[in-house]
């Protein structure tokens, strides 16, 4: 599903990231481990394409996404990549269902109230879709954020830390609800995080 074959990445001529191999397949659901400044969000930004990788390639369903225009770029992410930032980064002035709405607006794909309520109602959200960001408790905006990456089905679902600020019972419920939306959609999850609590939830673990 997604391959990575000899990258590196340096930031202030300081070598960030070092990555030989990794290669994921379609459904698989991985964590990626590391120290803090061990470059895990760098790998994410470069897998997602926000970063471009300075020497190697990442493949994402065949594509090398780097070779892309920065417009081609975003239609591809907007269409297969869903991305869970440490915060939700959420659109203040819309209100949850518009804050879907506009996923789908940016993939370039027909505007389906439905099918947002329907996913909004899978994460218990269905009664707050005409709330704003500001109202909804940090529970609810952070399953909004899984809701907006999963909601025009990814092949890929990039979580970066999503466990840092919450406390044991909601770490488990974050990972628990990205595991059942990656598998509702058949898609491959990667974890990035250094929190331990998450990691007896995988099987599969990339470390840095």
């Amino acid at each position: 599903m997604f391959e990575i074959k000899g990258i590196s990445y340096q930031y202030q001529q300081k070598t960030i990231l070092d990555i030989e191999n990794w290669q994921a397949n379609q459904g698989e659901k991985w964590l990626l481990l590391g120290k803090s400044g061990s470059g895990k969000s760098t790998l994410l930004n470069l897998l997602a394409g926000f970063l471009k990788n300075q020497k190697g390639k990442i493949l994402i369903h065949n594509q090398d996404i780097h070779q892309l225009t920065p417009t081609q770029q975003d239609q591809f992410r907007a269409k297969n990549i869903g991305f869970i930032f440490q915060k939700p980064h959420l659109i203040s002035s819309l209100n949850v269902l518009q804050n879907m709405l506009l996923a789908q607006y940016c993939a370039n794909i027909p505007q389906n109230p439905q099918k947002c309520t329907e996913i909004l109602e899978s994460l218990e959200l269905e009664t707050h879709t005409h709330k704003f960001p500001h109202q909804l408790s940090q529970g609810q905006a952070q399953r909004l954020a899984v809701a907006r990456a999963v909601l025009n089905n990814p092949v890929l679902i990039l979580a970066d830390e999503p466990t840092a600020s919450v406390d044991d019972e909601n770490a488990q419920n974050i990972i628990q609800l990205l595991q059942t939306q990656a598998q509702r959609c058949n898609a491959t999850l990667v974890v990035a995080t250094h929190d331990q609590r998450v990691k007896t939830q995988f099987e599969k673990k990339f470390e840095l």
